[in-house]
């Protein structure tokens, strides 16, 4: 805070500046008005002195006369000026009072309207916090300050659950939530935050954050972990690997998580068979890290309709899922044939892998404006599964029609 107040301050002496040098041109007029008293009583001395001389018979009448006239040229050149400073001045006391006036005004308007209380905040918020505790105390002033920051909110309530304090995170991401929208994440930390803060109770309320977040988004990993704990917990062991299944498939093949959530659906699955019921078997997944190799090749008909440097898109995507592609390579038609793999590092988007699906299609497409979405030729492949470790052959023969 030294150097803004050292910039306040120097901004401040140059209005004072513009205020008083008013009083200073006030005291220059005095020093001119008295110079011109001064010069009028030596005009008068002159004058009686030359009435005096040319009465006893010194001076002629002549003489008389140029010595007034004289004395009178004199009086003009010292006071030259003088009435046009006297004109111009201003009265002392106004300048001073609002020399006075404006440095008191304005820190009372920036006491009121001003950041300073932020400035010093933003300059703590640089340093590294020495604890948990001094995190959570510059989070708590950072939405104090900035009450619309969604971001805030959701580090405030990030912090709160690693410190167990799961009632005041839930208030913090129905701030956030208030602030950035329903997003699926977002509902996703609400809801956990809800669930420990009503001992692991799902309430309705719970349910229905859960139910939303994963309605905008079913690989929405926070709902997934907290509604297979919410299974195994009311002994909803079914619903428990259920939920865990689908969020395995989410994670890294390197996450640490992957070894507890398999613990869980294991432990999960011994409870069903210690009480009889028939343990159902998880449904089919993709390999994590899936890796497809394709080659791909023109048909001997379209090679006189291309040119070498027609862009040719090779992807995959899932045969029941999204549109957009899964993952994807890009070569040019002077490469073709052409040997490529298509893998989870591929991907155009983290949460849509090729691990994530089960069954996708091969696709190969030649642009020559560059479009991946739309081209002039296109090959297609069969329906296949993403765990093949055989070479797939596609070849680019039809027109690319939609």
């Amino acid at each position: 805070m030294i150097d803004f107040w050292l910039a306040a301050g120097l901004l401040l002496l140059v209005a004072l500046a513009f205020l008083l040098i008013p009083v200073l041109r006030g005291r220059k007029a005095q020093t001119e008005e008295d110079r011109t008293s001064l010069n009028v009583a030596l005009y008068q001395e002159r004058l009686d002195e030359l009435d005096t001389q040319h009465a006893s018979g010194t001076l002629t009448a002549e003489q008389y006369e140029a010595g007034r006239a004289e004395a009178g040229r004199e009086l003009l050149a010292d006071t030259e000026g003088a009435d046009a400073a006297g004109g111009s001045r201003l009265g002392r006391a106004l300048p001073l009072f609002f020399a006075i006036l404006v440095p008191l005004l304005g820190f009372g308007l920036y006491l009121h309207w001003g950041a300073s209380d932020k400035v010093e905040l933003a300059r703590e918020l640089r340093e590294p916090p020495r604890d948990m505790e001094e995190m959570t105390s510059r989070l708590e002033r950072v939405v104090e300050a900035q009450p619309e920051s969604a971001e805030g909110w959701y580090f405030l309530g990030r912090t709160y659950m690693a410190q167990d304090r799961p009632a005041d995170a839930a208030r913090a991401y129905e701030q956030a939530a208030k602030r950035a929208g329903r997003e699926p994440e977002l509902l996703g930390q609400w809801a956990q935050a809800l669930y420990f803060a009503s001992q692991k109770t799902l309430t309705p309320e719970v349910k229905a954050l859960t139910e939303e977040a994963l309605k905008a988004d079913p690989n929405e990993v926070t709902s997934l972990g907290l509604l297979g704990i919410a299974g195994f917990e009311d002994g909803r062991y079914q619903d428990a690997i259920r939920y865990w299944e689908r969020l395995v498939v989410q994670l890294p093949k390197d996450d640490p998580s992957r070894g507890a959530l398999q613990g869980g659906i294991d432990k999960a699955r011994e409870k069903l068979r210690e009480s009889g019921v028939s343990v159902e078997e998880p449904a089919a997944q993709a390999p994590a890290g899936a890796e497809l190799k394709v080659k791909v090749d023109l048909a001997a008909a379209l090679k006189d309709k291309v040119q070498p440097g027609d862009a040719v898109f090779i992807f995959a995507r899932a045969t029941s899922g999204p549109p957009m592609p899964l993952a994807v390579k890009r070569v040019t038609v002077a490469d073709l044939p052409v040997e490529v793999s298509l893998s989870d590092a591929d991907a155009m988007m983290p949460q849509l892998k090729l691990s994530n699906f089960p069954q996708v299609q091969l696709v190969a497409r030649i642009s020559r404006g560059g479009n991946a979405t739309a081209g002039e030729w296109i090959g297609r492949s069969s329906p296949l599964s993403t765990g093949s470790s055989d070479t797939q052959r596609l070849t680019i023969d039809s027109p690319d029609e939609k």
